[in-house]
């Protein structure tokens, strides 16, 4: 197979932090990405809760915290998208946009393993490659479990080249296994909201614009 290889990887990012910068590393890396797109969410349909932060916030601290990585760049396609903001509609949307490139789509082995709960499953397991990377508390043993239906299109990157596997699984579904920091942004954000430090916890160009910003930062009275 053949084309310009773009990493997808969306979330509420309120606020962006290491862990998702750290997992964008680890599958640039383990997939050999050209580009990766960061994507931040409208209204997430698996949150009770609408994002602190607005779009237009969370979009800026998303541009401060990949400016001067090379390929890595920002979407507002879901900001600018009235409603939920599903995974199949945008990566319909890239792939109308960059016809014959390769996408694959980032996210968490947690996140994953709801993958039947999302729109238009299992069709949109065939927009891109996904790419699962190791997180806290959800194992691969456990999603090939949890997911008896997908676990032949399982590839480990630490065993299986990802080019090779591109060409003799169908769909392959791509396990990457990472050390990656366990971040919350809620925890981020209470922080934030008593002024504690985020040495750490968000690249200082993110901490800054919070602190600039006053985000995160009780309502008055409260």
């Amino acid at each position: 197979m053949s084309g310009r290889r773009i990493g997808v990887l969306g979330g509420t990012f309120d606020p962006i932090h290491i862990g998702h910068l750290a997992a964008a590393e680890a599958a640039q890396q383990a997939c050999e990405l050209d580009e990766i797109r960061f994507v931040p969410t409208h209204v997430p349909p698996h949150r009770p809760d609408n994002p602190r932060a607005s779009g237009y916030h969370r979009l800026q601290m998303v541009s401060r915290a990949v400016s001067g990585r090379a390929g890595w760049e920002v979407s507002d396609v879901e900001l600018g998208r009235a409603g939920p903001s599903y995974t199949f509609d945008t990566l319909t949307t890239f792939r109308a946009e960059v016809p014959g490139a390769q996408f694959f789509f980032i996210t968490g082995a947690d996140a994953f393993a709801g993958i039947a709960t999302w729109r238009r499953y299992p069709v949109v397991l065939d927009l891109a490659h996904f790419v699962v990377v190791a997180r806290t508390g959800t194992t691969f043993e456990s999603l090939r479990t949890l997911l008896p239906d997908l676990a032949n299109r399982f590839v480990d990157t630490s065993t299986q080249a990802v080019s090779a596997a591109l060409d003799a699984v169908a769909a392959p579904i791509f396990l990457v296994r990472a050390r990656t920091p366990h971040v919350s942004s809620t925890d981020i954000r209470r922080r934030a909201a008593t002024g504690l430090p985020l040495d750490g916890l968000v690249p200082a160009a993110v901490a800054a614009y919070i602190a600039d910003h006053h985000l995160y930062a009780p309502a008055p009275g409260a």
